[in-house]
């Protein structure tokens, strides 16, 4: 009987080289095990409503996959739960939709998660960051958190999240990974860097494509709010913080 494991991938496809991204990403997948010691439960959740079917139209499906698109407004972790809560799988990879999956690499982490019971989350070799970062692409397991685990694609067990609860959606983009570190952390949840296990980041694609508001929208709101999660700092200075970034926001001249 092959490994089941829950693919989410997040996607915006608001054109067809972003759309064609997360195609790539889905085939890299695919080609990436052998389907008959392996299974991949691929669920896309896609942003670009306008895929959506309506007035009796199909919503467009990617190969391989089931998508959906949901109702809700867009935010990293609230979309990574939704996935959560809609899969069932014993294995869970979180994923961005800007990756390219080289050949064994999740049957590498299951192996090592099948050596070691205590390892319940993981992140693969990207081949650019990890390698750039001095990191052996030939060495054993690193434990390790910051600087380790790559957020573009985070591997675990489901039980990680029946410990943790379901990930922060006060988090919109980013800090997401690096919260995730934190409470893995808290709950001494041992992760891995695993280089026998190569996936590629390709970069932050989709966050390249959106305006200046809304990527300070997406960066600087989830930084004021670590800041107060983890780094102590008081109730009142984030709400200030909070208040002040929403008036420059506002403020701020909109595109014509």
């Amino acid at each position: 009987m092959p490994e089941h494991i829950d693919i989410i991938i997040l996607s915006y496809a608001k054109d067809e080289k972003l759309k064609d991204l997360t195609l790539q990403t889905i085939d890299t997948l695919l080609q990436s095990e052998d389907p008959q010691e392996i299974q991949f439960n691929i669920l896309v959740i896609e942003s670009n409503k306008t895929m959506k079917g309506n007035m009796g139209q199909r919503s467009y499906q990617y190969p391989g996959s089931k998508t959906i698109y949901p109702n809700e407004t867009f935010g990293y972790n609230k979309y990574m739960n939704i996935g959560i809560k809609e899969t069932i799988s014993e294995y869970v990879c979180l994923c961005n939709n800007d990756l390219v999956f080289h050949k064994g690499w999740a049957s590498a982490i299951i192996r090592e998660m099948k050596a070691d019971p205590e390892l319940l989350s993981a992140s693969p070799y990207c081949t650019t960051f990890h390698k750039n970062e001095g990191f052996d692409e030939n060495g054993p397991a690193q434990e390790g958190y910051f600087g380790t685990l790559g957020g573009w694609c985070i591997f675990a067990k489901r039980k990680v999240f029946d410990i943790i609860g379901l990930l922060d959606e006060k988090l919109i983009f980013w800090y997401s990974d690096a919260d995730y570190c934190e409470t893995l952390q808290k709950y001494h949840i041992k992760n891995s860097l695993v280089p026998a296990s190569k996936v590629t980041h390709l970069g932050s694609e989709s966050l390249k494509t959106v305006d200046d508001a809304e990527y300070s929208r997406l960066t600087q709101l989830p930084r004021i709010y670590y800041s107060y999660k983890w780094k102590h700092h008081s109730y009142l200075k984030y709400l200030a913080q909070s208040v002040v970034f929403r008036i420059r926001q506002f403020l701020s001249p909109r595109p014509r």
